[in-house]
């Protein structure tokens, strides 16, 4: 960061090396580069396990990712530069839950994955953050996908907060409607048509 702060419980935490991030609770699932490739799914979790969990807490880590990913149980020892695209970002979420946290950063979910992929991790998303009780933090483009798994949204235009609300608030805003959901009078819209719409009036007016 060149600017601003970043505040954490009380304490800031901005240009922090990554393992004190970690060590405070704060875990990401990074949009690219998500995994080892040369490491087993197995290898991969083990990893994250932070190195002052006791032999049978880190365990019960790894068995937690596998609870919510099954499919990973199945894959432990495959390498993971072998796996889908799908199968890689439930290893990176796995793997984030192994490192134990209580903030779990998502930056774009649904990249360059297919819907139906898209749609059981947002299921297992929510899963996790009920079950265990962590809070996510989930930046993503796809305005249907985030609607649908936030308690509270930031919509952001260069830069700027432009709205935030809960879900049901922003899915109900006209301009989120016509500019993020393509419909308008409940009639989709093309992206040509969004592109060429100039807004007759303030986000918050």
């Amino acid at each position: 960061m060149t600017a601003g702060t970043v505040t954490y419980r009380g304490e800031r935490i901005e240009n922090r090396p990554p393992h004190e991030i970690t060590t405070r609770g704060i875990v990401l699932v990074p949009e690219r580069d998500k995994v080892f490739p040369n490491l087993s799914v197995e290898e991969n979790l083990i990893a994250n396990v932070p190195r002052v969990a006791p032999g049978a807490a880190a365990r019960r880590l790894i068995d937690v990712a596998y609870e919510f990913f099954p499919k990973l149980a199945e894959l432990r020892d495959r390498e993971a530069g072998y796996l889908s695209g799908g199968e890689r970002q439930m290893l990176a979420i796995g793997a984030a839950i192994a490192c134990g946290p209580e903030l779990l950063l998502v930056d774009e979910l649904s990249l360059g994955l297919a819907p139906l992929a898209v749609q059981d991790l947002a299921r297992r998303l929510q899963e996790i953050r009920d079950r265990l009780g962590i809070t996510i933090l989930l930046v993503e483009q796809n305005a249907p996908v985030a609607l649908g798994i936030a308690d509270w949204g930031y919509i952001m235009e260069n830069g700027r907060v432009v709205l935030d609300g809960d879900a049901a608030r922003l899915g109900d805003h006209q301009d989120i409607r016509e500019f993020y959901l393509g419909q308008s009078a409940g009639e989709r819209r093309s992206y040509r048509q969004v592109k060429q719409y100039r807004r007759s009036r303030r986000w918050y007016g």
